[in-house]
């Protein structure tokens, strides 16, 4: 199985193909992911990579404490790696090649057409049924009291309630999210950026998990000189 890289998005733009066609595409920035962890057979069970992800920036070294948890300092002094923010884990058929304090770059992606982009949906509170569903709504005549309810959810005598799982008014949005078989554009390593085609789930600077896509896994075409 292949890795997953953590990256921050960090907004949209455009680009221009050999062609001169305009690409809506989006920049995500993916610093070195660091290996905190190796698991093997022999240890867990089974054979993973756990990836670290965002340092964790103090002014005052003092104040380290109270930027993560006690558990979480012991786990990264034991790979001799500074704290990070985030982990990942990712199965892998061998560890030999890995080691810990390893440095993981966009790199990984450089010879890769398509990856799978996972992120957190933008969250849109409360909503309606209007919104949320895509219900038609009432008249929008006057007088008739019904222009953007759910309308009638009662049951008869039999069975005499409403059965759950029914579309309501709910939380919208704020949800995981993954989009297959992104194109990429272009991986830059020196400024760890990887720029892909269209749009990816979340918010500006928010997280991102970059995988090799599943389904697509033809080689990268290179232009002609």
């Amino acid at each position: 199985m292949a890795l997953k890289l953590m990256g921050r998005k960090r907004g949209m733009t455009q680009v221009f193909d050999d062609k001169g066609n305009v690409i809506a595409a989006t920049v995500i920035e993916v610093e070195p992911n660091v290996i905190s962890q190796i698991k093997t057979k022999e240890t867990d069970g089974y054979n993973a990579i756990q990836l670290s992800f965002e340092k964790v920036i103090v002014k005052d070294p003092r104040t380290l404490a109270r930027r993560s948890t006690k558990p979480m300092r012991g786990h990264f002094a034991k790979a001799s790696v500074e704290p990070r923010k985030h982990l990942i884990e990712s199965r892998v058929d061998a560890v030999n090649d890995f080691t810990l304090g390893q440095e993981i770059s966009i790199e990984l992606f450089a010879e890769q057409a398509f990856v799978d982009v996972t992120g957190t949906s933008k969250g849109k509170g409360y909503q309606g049924v209007m919104k949320l569903h895509n219900f038609a709504g009432g008249p929008a005549s006057h007088g008739s009291s019904f222009h953007r309810h759910a309308g009638s959810t009662g049951m008869r005598t039999t069975p005499g309630r409403c059965f759950p799982g029914g579309k309501r008014a709910s939380h919208m949005g704020h949800e995981q999210k993954t989009v297959q078989n992104i194109e990429v554009v272009r991986v830059d390593g020196a400024e760890n950026v990887i720029i892909v085609k269209g749009q990816v789930p979340g918010p500006v600077n928010g997280l991102v998990y970059i995988s090799s896509a599943v389904k697509k896994t033809k080689p990268k075409k290179h232009a002609k000189k």
